[in-house]
């Protein structure tokens, strides 16, 4: 879509893809669009990656994870003789005025677009600011976030909805390799832009300590041992589809059994696209569009005609992460208690002033200080590796709600706790992840219980009872008593 007035420039240098939310260059519609440009205009391709350090919850492990993107980003373009620019913002404010000095050159912007974050904000003032044609590309998902006219209230409502758009919508897929097309080129980048704002050095690509410690950013979330970029997304991609995905179904709620993708982070960042996910599980099953179900009733199971293990994986790949995006597209509130429907609400509302036996701040969760020892294990696999187990991110929110004084507080206690510490915090889906825990996307559950109401209740007891947890509890804290008192 067209995101300002301005003239497309026929006397430009090149083309501009601004790369910000899909950090890739495979799989991705707003790259697609670039080259297009390219072929109509007859101009080369110049793609510009930038990393500031004033965003918010800026960390060294944030930052460690997008420079990997860029390092395998810049390769990429160099193989196919692309120019790359890759900045990286050494104080606020640093990075000012090198977007429009790029378009001030530029045929036209293109760039993709995404609802989540602070991605709508820097569309909007690129968009007043720039001097030429700005379009911004949808690519988050495998239906079009415009495909669905408004917030869907629940998972079904939602799900029924993609599987009436999605035999039309995987009809058109991304170009797998989009740079190899004929003619590109580089376009040499000015060289006063080179000088002012100079393209990343080695040391910071690498994630260098040091490097990473003269930035202005939060260095209490340190470096996570999980490489990003696309290369190890796609690493990872191979070994979950090759050897976990037949057991996702039955293993994927048992931490000891690590039966998840693992790949959140990387759709988080966009270094991988769920049409690469697809294409990888489409040729391990000899699988096409073709083979979609014909009832379109919003049910769980077979409509992908897939086995049911990939089936589950897929609900929660497509139907719940495209959900949340969903709800950011439509709603600017997607991280606030207002957003919550209004039954949870009201019932949480009630439930208000019931006693709590326990309450912990900020402080106190961060550090994982709580008389739990699977709640402390999980928020300390947050801390030391930047994820969480699936499962246990769901009952690691819900305690802190039966925790805080107040629903409020535990809402601001999860966000800034998701956002600082997990990867793949800051997303719209992590938002619907957290907002569950409140009645997001649920419904009543009864009967009432203190502090929660009628909003679905887990506990840590029920968690030892369903889960196979030893080894989790082993690696993650001292609390082999745990699991000795669930037998």
């Amino acid at each position: 879509m067209a995101a300002n007035d301005r003239p497309v420039r026929g006397d430009g240098r090149y083309v501009l893809y601004w790369m910000r939310a899909n950090r890739r260059t495979i799989d991705n519609f707003a790259l697609d669009r670039a080259v297009a440009r390219c072929r109509a205009l007859g101009r080369p391709l110049l793609v510009f990656e930038g990393l500031r350090c004033d965003y918010p919850w800026a960390a060294d492990r944030h930052h460690a994870f997008v420079l990997a993107g860029m390092r395998d980003n810049r390769q990429a373009c160099l193989d196919a003789g692309i120019t790359y620019h890759g900045h990286v913002a050494r104080e606020p404010g640093a990075d000012r005025g090198l977007l429009r000095a790029l378009a001030d050159h530029a045929c036209v912007v293109v760039t993709d677009l995404h609802p989540g974050f602070h991605y709508p904000r820097m569309l909007e003032a690129a968009a007043r600011a720039l001097p030429v044609r700005v379009e911004a590309v949808d690519a988050c998902g495998l239906v079009p976030l415009s495909a669905v006219p408004s917030a869907a209230p629940t998972a079904y409502a939602f799900r029924r909805a993609l599987q009436r758009l999605l035999p039309d919508a995987l009809g058109t897929m991304p170009a797998a390799a989009p740079l190899r097309s004929r003619g590109l080129g580089g376009a040499p980048l000015p060289a006063e832009i080179a000088a002012r704002w100079p393209a990343v050095d080695d040391a910071l690509l690498r994630g260098d300590a040091a490097a990473l410690a003269r930035l202005p950013i939060d260095h209490g979330a340190g470096v996570v041992a999980l490489p990003g970029g696309p290369r190890a997304a796609l690493a990872r991609l191979r070994r979950f589809v090759d050897a976990r995905l037949d057991d996702y179904a039955q293993a994927r709620n048992h931490p000891d059994h690590d039966a998840g993708s693992g790949l959140s982070p990387y759709l988080h960042f966009g270094h991988v696209s769920p049409h690469t996910v697809l294409r990888a599980i489409a040729r391990r099953f000899e699988w096409s569009p073709a083979d979609l179900g014909a009832l379109r009733n919003g049910a769980r199971e077979g409509y992908w005609g897939l086995p049911a293990p990939v089936e589950a994986f897929l609900d929660q790949l497509v139907t719940w992460r495209e959900l949340g995006h969903n709800f950011a597209a439509h709603r600017d509130d997607i991280d606030r208690f207002e957003s919550l429907p209004s039954w949870a609400q009201a019932t949480l509302a009630a439930h208000a002033g019931d006693p709590r036996p326990w309450r912990y701040d900020l402080d106190a969760l961060t550090e994982a200080r709580t008389h739990d020892p699977l709640w402390n294990a999980a928020q300390t696999e947050l801390r030391e590796r930047g994820v969480m187990h699936n499962y246990l991110r769901m009952l690691w929110a819900k305690l802190v709600l039966q925790w805080s004084a107040t629903p409020r507080e535990a809402l601001a206690s999860l966000i800034e706790l998701n956002n600082r510490w997990a990867l793949d915090g800051r997303d719209p889906n992590s938002y619907s992840g957290i907002l569950w825990t409140f009645g997001r996307y649920d419904r009543p559950w009864g009967p009432a219980r203190p502090v929660f109401g009628t909003v679905r209740c887990m506990t840590s007891d029920s968690a030892r009872r369903k889960l196979d947890l030893e080894q989790y509890l082993e690696r993650w804290g001292a609390q082999r008593s745990l699991v000795s008192r669930s037998g």
